[in-house]
This record gives C-alpha cells, sequence and structure tokens, in this order.
C-alpha cells in the first residue's frame, strides 16, 4: 500500500478501496476520488462544494485561516503596493509579471478595445431607462458574442488572447454605458490617453461641455478596489465561468454567465451592503443601539462588512485598502458627513471591542471598498458592475486556463436522489374536457 493514498471502506459490505492523494504546491491535499463509482459504486455527496476541489489551478491562492492571498505566488500586499491593475491583469492572464515592453503592448492591446459596436449602442438603448446597471451587462456582455464571433476557435493561443483582450477592454465601456443609459445622460466614448481606470472615471462622470478631471488620489483607491477583487480563487462566479466554458462555449457567453452569477446578493451585493447598513443606522447616536442589537443572540440583525466566511482572522485586502479609504475621504472633506462618521466610529469599534474581536468581527474589504465607492459619488447600483469589471481579469484567466487543460472535461455533478423510487401513471382527469 502506497504511503500516498487513503484507503475508503463501505462499512456496510465491508469492501474498500485505494485512492491517490494529490499534494498541491500549498495548501490542503485532495483525494483522487474520480474512480469512486468505478471501485465502490458510490458519489460523494458535498453541497456547495465545501470540501471538494473541482480543478487545478496556478493562478490564485488563498489561506483564510492565515489571511493570505497571492495572485501567481505574489503577495497581494506587494501587488497593491507596486503594481497596476493592467500588469496585475497581465500576471493573472500569462502567469508572470510583465518587463516594460510587454506592459506596454498589453496596455495598448487593451486601449485598442475599448471601442464597442455602434450596433451595441442601439442594444443598449433598448434596455428600459431604468434597467439595473447589471441587467445591462449581463445582456450586453453576452450579446458580444453576436458581434465579434471571429474569435471562436477557443483552441487558438491567439483567439483566447484577443477574446480577453477584448474582455478586459470593452466591459469598463459597457460599465459606463449602462449607468449613463440608467440616468439618461449621453453616452461618451473612451479615452485612450488616459489609464484604465482614469479612461472609466470619465466615461461615467464626464459632460461635453466641461473639462473633467480625476483627483490622482481617486484614481488611486478605485485601482486598488480591481486590484484587490481581481480575482478570488474558486468563488461562485469564477466556478460558473469555468463551468459554462467546460461546454466549450464562446467566451463571451461564459463571462456573461459569470457577470449574472456575481448579481447574486450572497455573493457580489457585500460592498452594497454594507452603504445599506450606514444609510439605515443613519445618525451617529444610533450606533450604540445597532451594536446592541448585532451583539443580541435573540436579534438576527447584524453588521454588514465585518469579518469574513474565508478569512478567518484578518482580510488582507482590508489591511490594505483601508489607507486608501481614509486618504480619499480626507480628500474630499467627508469627515463631517453622518455616513462617514458612523463607519468611522463602526470601525474604532470593531477593533476594540471585545465582543467583536473575540469573534473575529473585524472590516472586510467590502466595508472600505464599499465607502471608497460611495464617496467617489457612484450609485449602489454600480456597486457590482465594477466588481465585475474588476473579476473579469480573473474571469478569462480561470476561462483561459480551464480550456487548455487537458484533464478537464465538462462539468457534470452528480446527485443524491431523493424522490420517489417509481410510480405508476394514473389517469387522475376522469372526463375532463380541454375544449
Amino acid at each position: 500500500m502506497s504511503k500516498n493514498t487513503v484507503t475508503i471502506t463501505d462499512n456496510r459490505t465491508g469492501k474498500n478501496a485505494d485512492f491517490d492523494i494529490i499534494d498541491p504546491v500549498v495548501g490542503n491535499a485532495c483525494i483522487d476520488v474520480r474512480q469512486l463509482t468505478a471501485k465502490l459504486d458510490l458519489f460523494t455527496y458535498d453541497p456547495g462544494f465545501q470540501a471538494t476541489a473541482s480543478c487545478k489551478s496556478d493562478i490564485t491562492y488563498i489561506d483564510g485561516d492565515a489571511g493570505i492571498l497571492r495572485y501567481r505566488g505574489y503577495p497581494i500586499e506587494q501587488l497593491a503596493q507596486h503594481s497596476s491593475f493592467i500588469e496585475v491583469s497581465y500576471l493573472l492572464m500569462y502567469g508572470e509579471l510583465p518587463d516594460k515592453k510587454q506592459f506596454e503592448d498589453f496596455n495598448q492591446s487593451i486601449k485598442m478595445h475599448t471601442l464597442v459596436h455602434e450596433g451595441l449602442m442601439q442594444f443598449i438603448n433598448g434596455f428600459s431607462n431604468n434597467a439595473h446597471p447589471m441587467a445591462v451587462m449581463v445582456g450586453v456582455v453576452g450579446a458580444l458574442s453576436a458581434f465579434y464571433h471571429d474569435s471562436f476557435d477557443i483552441q487558438d493561443s491567439q483567439n483566447r488572447d484577443l477574446s480577453a483582450l477584448r474582455l478586459l477592454g470593452k466591459i469598463p465601456t459597457i460599465a459606463a454605458l449602462s449607468y449613463r443609459h440608467a440616468n439618461g445622460m449621453p453616452p461618451v466614448y473612451p479615452r485612450n490617453n488616459l489609464g484604465y481606470v482614469e479612461n472609466f472615471l470619465y466615461m461615467m462622470f464626464s459632460f461635453p461641455s466641461e473639462e473633467y478631471h480625476v483627483s490622482p488620489v481617486a484614481t488611486r483607491a478605485m485601482e486598488l478596489v480591481f486590484i484587490l477583487h481581481a480575482d478570488h480563487e474558486q468563488n461562485a462566479s469564477t466556478s460558473t465561468v469555468r463551468l459554462s466554458s467546460s461546454s466549450g462555449a464562446n467566451p463571451y457567453a461564459c463571462i456573461a454567465a459569470g457577470i449574472a452569477s456575481l448579481w447574486g446578493p450572497a455573493h457580489g451585493g457585500a460592498n452594497e451592503a454594507v452603504i445599506r447598513m450606514l444609510e439605515e443606522i443613519s445618525d451617529p447616536s444610533q450606533i450604540s443601539k445597532y451594536i446592541d442589537r448585532a451583539k443580541d443572540k435573540d436579534d438576527n440583525y447584524r453588521l454588514m462588512g465585518f469579518g469574513h466566511r474565508i478569512y478567518k482572522n484578518h482580510d488582507p485586502r482590508a489591511t490594505i485598502i483601508r489607507k486608501a479609504c481614509n486618504e480619499l475621504l480626507a480628500e474630499m472633506d467627508t469627515i463631517n458627513e453622518p455616513m462617514f462618521k458612523i463607519a468611522e466610529e463602526l470601525e474604532r469599534i470593531a477593533l476594540e471591542d471585545e465582543y467583536f474581536i473575540e469573534r473575529n468581527l473585524y472590516p472586510n474589504v467590502d466595508f472600505y471598498s464599499g465607502i471608497i465607492l460611495k464617496a467617489l459619488g457612484i450609485p449602489l447600483s454600480m456597486f457590482t458592475v465594477i466588481f465585475a469589471m474588476a473579476r473579469t481579469a480573473g474571469w478569462v484567466s480561470q476561462w483561459s486556463e480551464l480550456v487548455t487543460d487537458e484533464e478537464q472535461r465538462i462539468g457534470r455533478p452528480r446527485q443524491l436522489y431523493m424522490g420517489y423510487e417509481k410510480r405508476e401513471y394514473v389517469d387522475n382527469k376522469g372526463d375532463y374536457d380541454p375544449k
């Protein structure tokens, strides 16, 4: 018997079988159960895939207990300090940090794809003017496949690169157009002399009648939001992208599927929930009441933006973004606005109160990113859209990794059937005449 195996015994029959253990570079080892049904006639039951590795990946590593997040082996702290979102996108896609020429070529390639087909402009105008921007994003990104169908051979590396560059270039434009359409504002075309983040803010907020300037502090704060949300291992939306990709679907359909999954409030709506909480508290004098409710075990109320499902002790992204958040609030002179005073006091309490410390209810990345987006004047309806923009870098990287993985097969989860075993047909309609 190999030491790098595990033996599974069916205690009902006494039958047992050995299964290989696959060791990762770092992290939890995995039992290879691909032969479980063949050897023991069993499936595994794991709702939500809490203990199931669905793929091998070289892209992102998370250690929730230690508060570690790495892209391609690089600590998120170093990338946030030294990199731009474009550089991080290159790293996620190609596995290495770019040299100067690679960076310039990659950046220029993205800029060449910022414009969208004029037919898409008409498509956007067909949506109701009160349509949620995420609804527009799902529809328009999916519709890209009807306009850019020259690169559907996903086995061709050049086609994969072209599709990824188009998505990275066009999604900020589509996002800005969805916002302006919802608010009755004229469309603004991208300016390729601006950086990635600056260009997005320009397309969002500028008017033809006056000059628009983007604050460097605001740009950097938004850049951090993008970097910190670029990828996060096999979450719901990324898994959706991979599952869609496993069927051979075109990349635009796969990313649209990821956006649809992200739209769920349990996934992409966390920073929006933070702002709604702050609006509900409404006045600094009311903070203690809500703190007491959060501590009351008989009250279902909980503070949004505190603690994290994955990061048990601290969210490394929150530590990074906190400084940028405070710098932005100081520059925009919002310190006396009730919402931001409430946020400041909640942060202080969470970091000092033993109740929060003992339960690891620390401010997470959603707490600070929500405040940043609010301070920048971005409406709540756009929060998840911006999340989708950032996560596109991770999605296209995960998509490309899957379609080039020779071990991958079309996704086909099994089920634990709990319905009727077999029933005989009974005609209950009697003399019923459908006419």
